[in-house]
């Protein structure tokens, strides 16, 4: 096994060797390079290190502090509406080893992640007096299945877990579930390839949409295990019927509702092997019934000749998304602003970029906002929270990010296991010290 790994690693180098410039890769027209094919994508993994006196870094006028740590693998955040925070933490199962490129691909990237043990738990941080230290916490509910996209609905709070939606009663100020979880629906979860299940609420509260993720890079199991996966899914949150809502997404990672216009959102993990600049992750609006291209195309009818067989009808239909994120960022988290926020990050979008693995210089292991006008992204994105490496060590790697009403962004550090809480200096007191 000692000299597969060897002959492995050697042959990806090699791949990975020349590499491309970098591309001009943010917005609705980036650059898409000529592919790039080897044995195994160049890799480049993070290397913990603790935060130690150093800080996350902020735009000026804004004061960045830990509020919870020690927390297991937090994923994503909600903000409840008396502004207890909820934190869904734990980590999913792997898809099985199939061949010695998934076996050396799995280690090294294993070695870039927290080695704590996943909570499979949500937590809840209380700030009583309003003072932005949340020095009330608690175990709300525990025993869950890898807890990930969390949405409440009026007195009911969802969570979806790797393999199904489940339900508890929620009233405010509840510091611990009142009974188990009503299972509403189950979810894909044969081999979870991609194992986290995004999820927020219609406006009126009838449904949930729910991302699922495909169970390979681009189809090489057989297209046949990839029933239901790589979509959005309409779950009616009264009865659990779903249905898909829209196709051809290959790893839908955070879903947001556009407030006062409605509109679904969602941030997507593209396929990889294709070279350092291939392809985007993206921002997009989730337009009902419409097939972003997975695994045929990659960012409007770019073929992927990979894939067997080929579907010229499917790509001819890809809908090209609106807005990349650069390849191989690895977007996790996505929350609207609020003009509370300031008049700088007043309308757009935040986003969580765990960063990336598979190219030689890194890029993600940030927050940025992107500006929308007029309802749509409108310019180049603004590094919002930054500094998460340093000197070749990583100290943080940002997960999902949510907005207080108040106007405070808390993101989600699943590497530090931290919770993190950015504010418009001088808006309320906030200690400065991490955990």
């Amino acid at each position: 096994m000692r000299r597969i790994f060897l002959a492995l690693t050697g042959a990806a180098l090699v791949a990975g060797c020349g590499g491309s410039p970098e591309a001009n890769q943010y917005g609705p027209n980036p650059d898409l390079p000529e592919q790039q094919r080897g044995l195994l994508p160049n890799m480049t993994i993070a290397s913990p290190a603790g935060w130690g006196d150093r800080r996350p870094t902020v735009p000026d006028g804004f004061t960045v502090s830990a509020i919870a740590g020690d927390l297991k693998i937090p994923r994503q955040t909600l903000v409840l509406p008396n502004g207890d925070i909820l934190v869904a933490e734990g980590r999913g199962d792997s898809a099985p080893v199939l061949t010695p490129k998934d076996l050396i691909a799995g280690f090294i990237k294993k070695r870039g992640t927290s080695p704590v043990e996943g909570g499979n738990r949500l937590t809840l941080l209380r700030d009583a007096d309003g003072d932005g230290r949340y020095e009330g916490r608690a175990v709300f509910a525990e025993n869950l299945n890898a807890p990930y996209g969390l949405a409440l609905i009026g007195n009911r709070l969802f969570v979806a877990n790797q393999d199904a939606i489940v339900r508890f009663d929620y009233q405010p100020g509840q510091i611990r579930a009142s009974g188990p979880p009503v299972r509403v629906a189950d979810l894909p979860s044969e081999v979870n390839h991609h194992w986290t299940k995004a999820m927020t609420a219609s406006p009126d509260g009838r449904f949930l949409y729910v991302g699922i993720g495909s169970n390979s890079n681009v189809g090489e199991r057989g297209m046949e295990i990839e029933e239901n996966r790589a979509m959005v899914w309409e779950v009616d949150a009264e009865t659990g019927a779903a249905r898909p809502f829209a196709t051809g997404l290959r790893n839908p990672t955070a879903l947001a509702m556009q407030p006062g216009i409605g509109q679904l959102w969602a941030v997507v993990n593209e396929r990889d092997e294709l070279g350092p600049n291939l392809v985007p992750d993206y921002l997009t609006s989730v337009r009902e019934g419409a097939f972003y291209g997975w695994p045929y195309a990659y960012f409007g009818p770019n073929v992927d000749p990979r894939v067997r067989p080929q579907r010229p009808d499917l790509v001819k239909a890809t809908v090209r998304p609106d807005y990349s994120l650069q390849s191989h960022t690895a977007p996790l988290g996505l929350a609207f602003s609020v003009p509370a926020m300031g008049p700088r990050f007043a309308e757009g979008v935040f986003i969580g970029e765990h960063g990336s693995w598979n190219r030689e210089v890194p890029v993600g292991y940030k927050v940025i906002f992107v500006p929308f006008r007029g309802g749509r992204p409108s310019g180049p994105p603004v590094d919002f929270l930054g500094g998460f490496q340093a000197d070749g060590d990583t100290m943080g790697r940002p997960v999902g990010v949510t907005i207080d009403p108040r106007g405070a962004l808390i993101v989600a550090d699943d590497l530090s296991n931290t919770i993190w809480r950015v504010t418009p200096s001088g808006s309320q007191p906030v200690r400065t010290a991490a955990r």
